[in-house]
């Protein structure tokens, strides 16, 4: 069960909800979420040949950050889906996409065994309930495909720290998160029939230090993590 952040809340910013809350980040977006939360995760994953990777489904795509990613690994055919029309624009601007749809990650209207791949990168904090996006991810995979979900570390949002970026200059506000376990994602996971292939965590390092000083208070801490899962071949 998801857990309700304001219980951890330390800094109590206003709190957009969030389709409202991307919306209003979509400009800075990309100028404000560095590499190092999810970008940095994917290249220490061992278990993806990306490359040979056939068609991939990227959820909650936002400005395309990540199918830049995979673009660049080789991955020759990206879909994408978000909810946020601002983010889809951006997107859309990159021409890395080859179709781009406005809706929810855990009801999209796309056929089912479609992709060998499906990501999402920085969003299951703002699910309320995992289990939706595991099933759905399941159901447009193909036997023997990846579900690759990064997020941000649930340790970091119970230090009080919650998504957030400024709305205007020192007008910081936060996006509606919640607080989900590793056992959360593995019981929603394992619910939907995924199996799990790889795991990585990434902590605020020397890097992350230079890029925000006041990080340093956080060192050696886990800010992000990285989950494979695998679609089994044949029902067990």
């Amino acid at each position: 069960m998801a857990a309700d952040f304001s219980r951890y809340d330390t800094r109590h910013y206003p709190t957009l909800p969030v389709r409202e809350g991307y919306q209003a980040w979509a400009n800075t977006y990309e100028s404000t979420v560095l590499d190092l939360m999810d970008l940095r995760l994917l290249e220490r994953l061992r278990t993806i040949d990306w490359a040979r990777t056939g068609q991939a489904l990227d959820l909650a795509c936002g400005t395309g950050r990540g199918g830049a990613w995979l673009k660049a690994k080789g991955v020759a055919s990206i879909d994408g889906v978000d909810f946020t029309p601002a983010m889809l624009e951006r997107a859309s601007a990159k021409g890395l996409y080859d179709r781009l749809l406005l809706g929810d990650v855990a009801a999209v209207d796309l056929p089912a065994a479609t992709y060998s791949l499906v990501t999402q990168l920085l969003a299951d904090e703002h699910l309320a309930d995992l289990a939706p996006v595991y099933r759905e991810a399941m159901r447009l995979t193909l036997p023997g495909g990846r579900f690759v979900l990064v997020g941000y570390h649930p340790w970091f949002l119970m230090a009080g720290i919650p998504t957030h970026f400024d709305r205007a200059p020192g007008d910081p506000v936060g996006i509606e998160s919640h607080v989900h376990l590793f056992s959360d994602h593995v019981a929603a996971a394992h619910a939907a029939g995924w199996r799990l292939a790889e795991m990585v965590e990434g902590l605020v390092d020397e890097a992350w230090i230079e890029a925000k000083p006041k990080w340093a208070a956080h060192r050696d801490r886990p800010v992000s993590f990285a989950l494979v899962w695998e679609k089994p071949r044949t029902k067990s």
